[in-house]
């Protein structure tokens, strides 16, 4: 269960296991939930047209569209890619983690610096039966989100695990 050694010119191999595919529909929910808050930038554009009329008519006919297709990439586009760029993988010298829609992410957390781990589990996820771990370090909180119930209490008696045959070999 080692990560793999970096050879001259060669990056480790990607993390191999992905998040639960119900994440693309709890994503999909929450952003068609919460992606009301972008329709207040037209609506805002347009109070300011009527009560100021300082601002030309075309803001809110712009912003207007604008909003609906960036609603649309965040409920139907956004939601897949996020997933099949989500992996990650638990070894016993750390957690490796990648993501990202444009930008790649990639963050290895070594086991020796995570000081605890949790699970959570909001209303959306608990709709698709995810839920989330998160570990702490002292610097700052690392986050595996959308995994099955079962899969999460499994991975977080893992970590916790490995943390404490670490923290016992020092």
């Amino acid at each position: 269960m080692d990560l793999p050694e970096i050879t001259e010119n060669k990056l480790p191999t990607e993390p191999s296991k992905r998040i639960d595919e119900n994440a693309i529909k709890a994503w999909k929910l929450s952003a068609l939930l919460f992606g009301a808050i972008i329709y207040a930038i037209p609506g805002l554009a347009y109070l300011i047209y009527k009560l100021d009329g300082d601002i030309s008519m075309l803001y809110p006919i712009i912003a207007g569209p604008v909003a609906v297709m960036l609603h649309c990439l965040m409920i139907f586009v956004f939601p897949k890619i996020r997933w099949k760029r989500w992996k990650y993988d638990v070894t016993d010298k750390g957690i490796d983690m990648q993501r990202g829609i444009i930008i790649t992410k990639r963050t290895i957390v070594p086991i020796n610096r995570i000081q605890h781990v949790d699970t959570r589990q909001g209303p959306i996820y608990r709709k698709y039966g995810l839920s989330s771990i998160s570990m702490s370090t002292a610097a700052t909180t690392h986050e595996i989100p959308a995994l099955n119930e079962e899969r999460a209490v499994e991975l977080r008696e893992i970590i916790s695990d490995l943390v404490r045959k670490v923290k016992e070999d020092v």
